[in-house]
């Protein structure tokens, strides 16, 4: 007998089956339906939060199939049957290992994306039901753009760390306006002046600066006597010039005499100071000085130069009025130990640089450089200060020791002033504080 086994399927109804559920927060439920409130600050609304939850129960389906065996004899004729059944179990979708992309919102929506939609009804053809199809794979979010780098600090090519602005040709060491102060390693003062108190000329200052190589800087106090130009021309731009303003009440006209002296080589200038000792000697207040200041500042600016502008006092009447190193550039005092009268020669770096130190600390840590410090060779005691000429020595030597060979100090003076007049608080010393004694011409 020839068996022939037919396979009828039939498929049983799911048990159960619940889609995917979607709840949306929203987190406004503290929200203030009359708006804020007018007499706080508030910042800008902050994009809602939109969560989304999505559940999904997945369910066993069963399908239950029947195989009918059916007995034939030699002709083809149906004996007998046996039906035989079993169940074949859906497999279940194992979810993604990708994450679901969150919904896209926008700050004024917190619409997500609609349900998927049901799933198409089961087969009920004889032939089992085919396998069901893959889970969509997400689209690939788009990759995230690379960062810009961060921009680098830009460095200048030649200067040390940290920069400082760079100087034009010929410009003083240091120079540049910093509150740091101008930056020189020594420097001396001078004036023009024949001891009748006539002007020096242009010869005569050639002569008086005819060896100078050692200093970087030389300080001049007045624009008088065309000395300007005639230092500039002296020294064929050897060394650079600590320039001054003397009387505040003719910063145009000065400003124009040092612009033509200059004549458009401001390199050569490290600081111009605006009036000397003026606060002192109760010659215009603090406020005067300090407008002053602004005043030169502006003009000097106008007329091409944008380095140092300072005011130069005491160290007392620097410290009453500090705003007078406030308004400045740096802090600039003239300060000489012979005047204590407690102090020796060899004490008289000690002394002024405790000074610079206290005039810097009461201005918040600017800087301070003396434009002014020396000993007299000649003239009366003061207490235990003598003047001689080797006292002068033993000072200098002090002070440029004090001082790091010289930084930030200018000293006093090249040689004497014998155009001066002595006070009654001048120890008959006014005209002998010379380095060099007597001037060559």
């Amino acid at each position: 007998m020839t068996c022939i086994a037919l396979l009828q399927a039939a498929t049983s109804q799911p048990h159960r089956i619940r889609f995917s559920n979607i709840n949306v927060k929203d987190r406004r439920q503290n929200a203030d339906p009359q708006g804020p409130d007018p007499q706080h600050h508030h910042h800008n609304k902050r994009t809602q939060d939109v969560v989304t939850d999505v559940v999904t129960d997945i369910e066993t389906v069963t399908y239950q199939f029947e195989d009918i065996v059916v007995y034939v004899d030699d002709n083809g004729n149906p004996v007998s049957t046996t039906t035989i059944y079993r169940d074949l179990m859906e497999p279940t979708p194992t979810p993604s290992s990708t994450p679901v992309p969150p919904p896209v919102t926008t700050p004024h929506s917190s619409t997500s994306a609609p349900p998927p939609p049901p799933p198409p009804p089961l087969p009920t053809s004889s032939s089992p039901p085919p396998p069901p199809p893959p889970a969509p794979k997400p689209s690939p979010s788009p990759p995230a753009p690379a960062p810009h780098p961060a921009p680098q600090p830009t460095q200048a090519k030649t200067s040390p760390s940290p920069a400082k602005p760079s100087s034009p040709p010929n410009s003083p060491p240091g120079g540049g306006g910093s509150s740091s102060g101008p930056g020189f390693s020594s420097a001396i003062s001078y004036t023009p002046y024949n001891a009748d108190n006539s002007c020096k000329s242009a010869s005569q200052v050639a002569t008086d600066l005819q060896d100078v190589s050692s200093y970087q800087v030389i300080r001049l106090y007045g624009t008088d006597c065309n000395q300007v130009a005639n230092v500039i021309a002296s020294t064929r731009g050897s060394v650079h010039l600590f320039l001054g303003i003397f009387d505040i009440n003719s910063i145009p006209s000065e400003v124009q005499t040092i612009k033509s002296a200059v004549n458009g080589n401001w390199g050569i200038v490290n600081t111009v100071s605006v009036g000397n000792e003026l606060v002192n000697s109760g010659t215009a207040s603090a406020a005067q000085v300090i407008a002053a200041i602004g005043t030169a500042r502006s003009a000097l600016q106008g007329a091409g130069y944008n380095g140092p502008v300072v005011t130069v006092d005491t160290m007392m009447a620097m410290k009453n009025n500090i705003g007078l190193c406030t308004a400045s550039s740096f802090c600039a005092i003239n300060c000489h130990a012979f005047f204590d009268g407690n102090t020796l020669p060899s004490g008289a770096g000690e002394f002024v640089k405790n000074w610079a130190q206290q005039i810097s600390e009461a201005a918040g840590g600017k800087t301070t450089v003396v434009t002014e410090s020396g000993w007299p060779t000649q003239g009366d005691p003061n207490n235990q200060a003598v003047p001689s000429q080797e006292n002068h020595q033993t000072a200098i030597a002090s002070l440029k020791s004090a001082f790091g060979g010289g930084t930030n100090l200018v000293l006093y003076g090249m040689y004497n002033d014998l155009w001066k007049k002595d006070g009654p608080t001048t120890f008959g010393a006014e005209k002998y504080w010379g380095i060099y004694g007597n001037a060559p011409a």
